[in-house]
């Protein structure tokens, strides 16, 4: 395999090849045998190939004469160089992929495109190195795919209203196929739904056409309880003069509690409620205001 993102001599070992051509410059000089030289030059060498550093977050899987021999990290850790090689260093952090889906047919045959996000994670580095060839290429792939089957089985109205559902589905889908992988998917987020213009234009006049036909429907509803309130007023009246005069009486000194205001009421009305003696006093409490 590759080793992706890591240099085949690391600055541990480079440090450490150093030091030993130091401590063999200082014991040549000291007993003035340069023989020594070319054991210190061979061990510095051979440390300068052997030494590598896992961060603690990742593995590697170390093959011996192309078998695997075992993970390796986090930390330092030595290999037999020429005879033991690296694979790619596995991060096992939580990862994100992001997975879109244009064009792509509803159940009732919308074309929508899709972006998500999917969140997942390597649980065991020795599976994801040794199964597949390219797990985050894979885990791409697959969910592009799911994710365009996932659409396929539902209509526009579910697509944005639960994406959550959708998302749900998604992750149990993709966790069913990478789980002998080696790799968990945790989440599914559907970041976005985009439909065409003329379509987004319908629906947003059917959505206006369905709150005016609501509000019409209210105010329907308002005429109705209103007048039924009307028709048990009148039965009340009709059996009450006396309340039916209070309430003229009362509707009238309303009117002209306002200031300017000009009431018009039939002589027949006054002489029937008996409401020249009201009249009179609001004439006269009007006079003595001005």
């Amino acid at each position: 395999m590759k080793q992706v993102g890591r240099e085949s001599v690391c600055v541990e070992g480079a440090v450490v090849f150093l030091f030993c051509i130091l401590i063999g410059i200082i014991v040549i000089a000291i007993t003035n045998q340069p023989l020594f030289m070319p054991f210190f030059a061979l061990t510095g060498a051979y440390f300068l190939l052997a030494v590598k550093v896992a961060n603690q977050w990742e593995k590697a899987a170390v093959l011996r004469l192309g078998r695997f021999k075992g993970l390796k990290g986090p930390g330092l850790f030595l290999i037999i160089p020429i005879i033991d090689r690296l694979s790619t260093y596995v991060d096992q952090r939580v990862r994100t992929s992001d997975v879109s889906a244009e064009s792509a047919l509803t159940k009732d045959t919308v074309p929508v495109g899709v972006d998500a996000i999917v969140f997942w994670l390597v649980w065991d580095a020795e599976k994801a190195i040794l199964e597949v060839e390219n797990f985050q290429q894979a885990i791409h792939m697959s969910a592009q795919t799911a994710l365009r089957e996932s659409i396929g089985r539902h209509e526009l109205a579910q697509m944005i209203t639960e994406r959550e559902t959708l998302g749900r589905e998604l992750q149990k889908i993709l966790d069913a196929k990478t789980n002998p992988w080696g790799i968990t998917v945790q989440s599914v987020e559907i970041r976005d739904v985009h439909i065409p213009q003329a379509l987004e234009d319908a629906m947003s006049r059917q959505a206006q056409a369905e709150r005016e036909r609501q509000a019409r429907i209210i105010l329907g509803t308002a005429e109705t309880e209103i007048s039924e309130k009307f028709a048990q007023a009148a039965l009340v009246y009709e059996n009450n003069p006396t309340a039916l005069h209070l309430r003229a009486m009362n509707m009238l000194y309303e009117a002209l509690k306002e200031k300017g205001s000009m009431v018009i009421v039939p002589s027949s009305a006054v002489e029937t409620m008996g409401l020249g003696g009201m009249l009179s006093v609001t004439a006269m409490n009007r006079g003595g205001h001005q």
